[in-house]
């Protein structure tokens, strides 16, 4: 089979041709036909990312697919089953190997690449905004980095949980998708102050911020008195450090997020938010948005896509020589 795979942090990833991987005791295999790309692909390709394996390892780390083959002496779905797995990497080939207990079931009506698109981003934001934040109907959402794969499924779930939704996007492209899925008001960060325009609507509940720098600061100026502001990445390069007297002024609560770190010591919690949310995409209420979706062999120019920001919502890679629904 082929795997777009990192062989050392030194060079750069490259598609080669590797033996079908055999399932274990506790996994499964699956034919991929969709892996979804994420921001922190980039950074495991560098080695820089908190849960990057040691190479050699193919990169993806949401998929879709048809279970194909069972360890040994493993519950899982028959073979055949339309699944979609969190992997954590591995994703970007024909097959991939995962461990069965995060083997997930798709609903008929989703098709293989919204599936592929769907766990990560929305699991996210929906685990953050309802668990971590509580967001509440009728409070002001801020999403930073609105169009992007995390930021826009967050502009999608704050306005079904009831919030009034700014989103916050470079260029009027950008902007528009953001209005598109929902958002209330949007702010142009390419020429608009967002602190500016955030305190002329009234101010922030909750923040939600994937990119951090510069926006995070006008974020946290922005935000009314016990307002959180959920720490979800740093698509910017810049980890913003944050002054512990401004969240004393006005009783600011800032909140880590990893959406992967659940998986290692509440996997439930998971589970029964990607359970609230097939029967949310079912009834409608959610529309993952692809704006690219690219073969195997062109791994390379998906993940430029995430790096020069020229993406909006998901890039997905489609491997198997099938359809992608």
């Amino acid at each position: 089979m082929r795997a777009y795979t990192v062989s050392d942090f030194s060079t750069s990833p490259s598609l080669i041709d590797t033996p079908i991987p055999t399932p274990q005791s506790g996994q499964i295999r699956v034919k991929i036909s969709a892996c979804g790309l994420n921001f922190a692909d980039l950074l495991m390709s560098k080695g820089t990312y908190q849960d990057t394996p040691e190479p050699p390892f193919a990169l993806g780390m949401e998929v879709a697919g048809t279970v194909d083959a069972i360890g040994p002496d493993t519950q899982s779905h028959p073979i055949g089953t339309r699944v979609a797995v969190f992997g954590g990497y591995g994703g970007l080939a024909e097959y991939g190997v995962f461990p069965a207990e995060r083997c997930i079931q798709l609903p008929d009506e989703m098709p293989f690449d919204e599936a592929a698109a769907f766990i990560a981003a929305y699991g996210t934001s929906h685990l953050a905004l309802q668990h971590r934040a509580q967001l509440k109907s009728g409070e002001t959402l801020l999403v930073l980095g609105a169009a992007g794969g995390v930021g826009l499924t967050a502009v999608e779930i704050g306005k079904a949980m009831g919030a009034t939704v700014i989103a916050a996007a470079r260029g009027a492209a950008k902007c528009a998708v953001a209005k598109n899925a929902g958002a209330d008001h949007v702010i142009d960060t390419s020429t608009e102050d967002s602190r500016d325009v955030v305190l002329s609507l009234g101010g922030a509940d909750v923040v939600y911020d994937p990119v951090g720098g510069d926006l995070f600061t006008a974020a946290m100026r922005a935000c009314n008195r016990e307002a959180r502001i959920l720490v979800i990445g740093f698509a910017s390069g810049d980890v913003p450090q944050i002054p512990a007297n401004h969240l004393l002024v006005k009783n600011i609560t800032v909140i880590g997020f990893y959406w992967g770190g659940y998986l290692k010591f509440n996997p439930k919690a998971l589970t029964d938010s990607l359970e609230e949310l097939f029967k949310m995409y079912v009834a409608g209420q959610l529309s993952p948005h692809i704006s690219h979706r690219l073969p195997l062999d062109q791994a390379a120019a998906a993940l430029e896509l995430l790096q020069t920001r020229k993406s909006t919502g998901k890039v997905v890679v489609i491997p198997a020589a099938t359809e992608a629904d």
